[in-house]
């Protein structure tokens, strides 16, 4: 039988840990979520002689006090999981910071192996580091490694290898001394947690000790469970303690144990990292960029101009293969209609099912391109400049300087989707925060909201379009922080957690990493949306669809049709005056015009187009029956709500089908303005047939245009929402953000229209 270890993968933001887990297990990897969190999970196999290795990519932490959701998933999976050792991975250029997560593993008493990665970019800077000297004092081993070249992978897995066979899963856990203050307290709490084994499936006795000192809320409601005397006892203690050292220091348990692990880490990172090539005064090239990209006026610039050439990029190298696409689908749709007869399994074959997932499908190459892209300035090291400038801006609206990822992936650059954007909160260690993040990044201009504001433009800011998009745009984020502010001022209510991120060196992303990441995150969209889509497009097909006209009106189409084509087909001279009703022929047509046949063959044997008085006819009847079906039923019973926004019942219509999907609003008021299928993406004729009715104005436009940017996220941002952060939130935003939605839209319309 094949021996088979667990090795958990762990180590601080931006060290390196993922490009090492895809390192050392390439394909062999699968994903999923920590049990009773939203954090992702990766487990990878390796086989290295008759050994098995699952490798487990640890969320990224600097601690393993359970406050953040990444650090709940850790820290549970070291207490409750056993692993058979640890590879803890360590940004080798920041030693003394990297090594303090080290150093609680320890102190749990799990064996470790530390992988001092990026060791090329600590020669560059002109230092060393005395591996050996480190793994004697840290009484564990250590490897050099440059985990995007593949540099030490072996040595790492065999050290792996050697230390779970002969550890077995525990070591001696490490002692460090916390001071005359804390330790006789932390002796006398050890020695009442280990007479009682209290809690001793999760740690050592110290350790325990260490986390009440330190208000672990997860270890003390845990203990609290457990024995409710035993852990009232060691509360006192913390509290006694705590008001000494207030009064005497002016400082907290917590605060002293950090200061004396880093003082234990300071003096073991003078001792090994040597500098035999470095001028104490040399500036390296990351900290000169630095105080460029991160200046407090040029930064904002710099930035600014990143995010507009990402956005240019995107877009200039999405067109041709969103194109491709669309013309893939179109075919495919011609082709249903081409060989299968008319009749309702056709259309819900072509108008439902292939036209709504085409839609959605046709933004996957922006998508890829985008998160390609973002990856890209992530592994630079730049994505971190960015949420380290705009934290002082966000912390005003109660959000962390990391809300910036996920909001720009929402469409902060016009074209982005929620669905990402909302899964991209996982990087935010507040709950609190993350969850403000989440329920305003779907405000963002999506890709699906694109066409819709775009169409809005044309018709009634022509020549502008391009400033109201930007406009839209701004608006979008100025909105998002707002009602961020709102939000943490009454529901979301807590204190803003300390930004704490490390920036990283910059370096040079590898093209293996950027694919991975990019199809990691474009299959979640494609599975998580593309499924759904399919769903929601057949039942607002079956929506404008059904019921069907009533017999009686539906042949007195028939008829007036009939009538306008025999007068089309008779000679001129032969046709009797009133051989076809006035409103058979279209507005302003002309007696030549009448007369054109309405389906005829060429020399060819080609068919032409209908007449304009057959359309016009085609067209009332198309809007007769969208009126008699249930969404134009629906859409005339809300008139007397949204009237004070604007809203005809046309654009009702719409707008609950944007409660599935925003890619169907233009296309379903396409069908509701009688034009028959218009697709998004060119809806210059809808444009010109809106600004054309005489009950949708310009203010009414601003309004829709508020309205579509605020109201309820779509249905696969709400299911995304409920998975992050559960139901309940997903109905809250999908009511909340509504009802705020009206609001804004009455009050802009009530303006526009005495200012306009």
């Amino acid at each position: 039988m094949q021996q088979s270890y667990t090795i958990g993968l762990a180590g601080n933001p931006n060290c390196g840990k993922t490009t090492m887990f895809n390192a050392l297990t390439g394909s062999h990897q699968h994903v999923g979520n920590w049990p009773g969190v939203t954090v992702e999970k990766k487990i990878g196999k390796i086989h290295a002689e008759d050994v098995s290795l699952d490798i487990v990519d640890l969320p990224g932490t600097y601690s393993l006090t359970a406050y953040s959701e990444e650090e709940k998933a850790a820290r549970n999976f070291l207490t409750d999981d056993h692993p058979d050792a640890v590879i803890n991975v360590l940004n080798a250029d920041c030693l003394e910071r990297n090594l303090y997560l080290a150093i609680q593993i320890m102190e749990l008493g799990v064996p470790l192996i530390l992988a001092l990665n990026m060791m090329d970019e600590v020669r560059k800077a002109g230092k060393d580091i005395d591996v050996p000297l480190l793994t004697k004092l840290m009484g564990c081993p250590a490897v050099e490694t440059v985990a995007r070249a593949g540099v030490g992978k072996r040595e790492l897995i065999a050290e792996a290898l050697r230390v779970a066979s002969e550890k077995g899963g525990h070591a001696e856990p490490l002692r460090i001394t916390y001071g005359p203050d804390l330790d006789p307290v932390l002796a006398e709490m050890e020695q009442l947690i280990a007479d009682a084994r209290f809690l001793a499936e999760k740690g050592p006795a110290r350790w325990v000790g260490i986390k009440y000192l330190e208000g672990d809320a997860s270890v003390v409601r845990h203990g609290r469970e457990r024995d409710t005397g035993l852990s009232r006892k060691l509360e006192a203690l913390v509290e006694k303690v705590s008001q000494h050292l207030q009064a005497t220091l002016g400082a907290s348990p917590e605060g002293i144990i950090a200061d004396y692990r880093y003082g234990y880490l300071m003096g073991i990172a003078k001792k090994v990292v040597r500098y035999p090539n470095i001028n104490a005064e040399r500036i390296r090239l990351s900290d000169r960029m630095d105080r460029v990209l991160t200046h407090q006026l040029a930064g904002p610039v710099i930035m600014a101009l990143v995010i507009y050439l990402l956005y240019i990029i995107t877009f200039a190298l999405g067109k041709f293969p969103m194109d491709w696409l669309d013309a893939g689908f179109g075919w495919l749709g011609d082709t249903v209609k081409s060989t299968m007869s008319d009749g309702l399994l056709r259309s819900l074959i072509a108008d439902g099912a292939i036209a709504g997932v085409g839609g959605v499908i046709g933004f996957v190459p922006l998508i890829m391109i985008m998160f390609f892209l973002l990856s890209a300035l992530e592994d630079s090291g730049y994505i971190a400049r960015m949420a380290y400038m705009l934290d002082r801006v966000f912390r005003i609206f109660g959000l962390h300087g990391t809300s910036v990822l996920p909001f720009i992936i929402s469409g902060g650059i016009a074209g982005g989707c929620a669905v990402p954007g909302v899964m991209a909160t996982r990087t935010l260690r507040s709950p609190k925060e993350k969850l403000a993040t989440l329920l305003v990044s779907p405000f963002m201009t999506c890709g699906a909201k694109v066409p819709v504001f775009l169409m809005l433009a044309a018709a009634f800011f022509p020549g502008a379009e391009a400033r109201v998009m930007t406009l839209v745009t701004l608006a979008a984020w100025v909105a998002a922080m707002l009602v961020a502010k709102l939000l943490r001022s009454t529901v979301i209510k807590g204190e803003s957690t300390p930004f704490v991120m490390e920036l990283p060196p910059y370096r040079m992303p590898t093209l293996r990493g950027l694919c991975i990441h990019t199809w990691e995150r474009s299959w979640q969209y494609i599975r998580k949306a593309g499924t759904v889509i399919l769903g929601i497009s057949i039942l607002l097909w079956a929506g404008m669809t059904f019921p069907s006209l009533p017999a009686d009106q539906a042949r007195g189409f028939a008829d007036r049709i009939a009538r306008a084509q025999a007068l089309e087909t008779a000679p001129a001279d032969a046709a009797p005056a009133d051989a076809a009703p006035a409103d058979a022929a279209p507005a302003g047509g002309s007696k030549a015009t009448a007369a054109a046949p309405a389906v005829s063959k060429d020399a060819k044997g080609d068919e032409k187009a209908k007449s304009p008085a057959v359309q016009t006819i085609e067209a009332e009847q198309s809007e007769a029956q969208l009126l008699n079906s249930y969404a134009g039923r629906a859409g005339m019973a809300l008139g007397a709500i949204t009237s004070p926004a604007g809203f005809n019942w046309r654009t009702n219509i719409a707008l609950l089908g944007g409660f599935a999907a925003k890619e169907v609003i233009v296309s379903t008021l396409g069908t509701a303005y009688s034009l028959g299928k218009v697709d998004a993406e060119e809806s210059t004729p809808l444009s010109e047939k809106i600004a054309k009715d005489d009950s949708f104005s310009k203010a009414a436009a601003i309004a829709l245009i508020a309205f579509v940017m605020l109201y309820s996220p779509c249905f696969v941002t709400l299911v995304a929402m409920g998975r992050e952060a559960g139901w309940k939130w997903a109905a809250f935003a999908m009511g909340f953000n509504t009802l705020l939605a009206y609001v804004v839209a009455v009050f802009l319309f009530q303006i526009s229209r005495l200012l306009i």
